[in-house]
């Protein structure tokens, strides 16, 4: 994270598309979220890992992007051993090469910090 207080943003432009990242590190975990367009709260889950599998839950179930939500929260909550909690506004669905290189700009991220 290149900020004393724990607070990473980033625009991501990938296929004509434009993506703000914002990232919150907390002491116990992260809150990512991820919009496309202008910054919207949007789907969201909340994982936790504490044990050898992290326990997923929906709190604002996705229209489409319900896998890669999924996916993003457990990778992280499982490699800090902590709480994710990941909104994701998405106007469109994901590409899998986008899906892919939004989960690399994620990981890249968290991997820094």
């Amino acid at each position: 994270m290149n900020s004393p207080n724990g607070f990473f943003q980033k625009i991501i432009h990938l296929e004509s598309r434009s993506f703000s990242l914002q990232i919150q590190k907390f002491e116990n975990g992260y809150f990512i979220a991820l919009s496309e367009g202008s910054n919207k709260i949007g789907s969201m889950v909340v994982s936790l890992a504490t044990g050898p599998t992290p326990i997923t839950t929906t709190v604002i179930p996705s229209k489409s992007e319900s896998l890669f939500l999924k996916l993003v929260a457990e990778r992280i909550s499982t490699r800090i051993r902590g709480i994710t909690l990941f909104s994701s506004f998405i106007e469109k669905e994901l590409t899998p090469d986008v899906a892919k290189d939004l989960m690399s700009e994620i990981m890249n991220v968290i991997d820094n910090d």
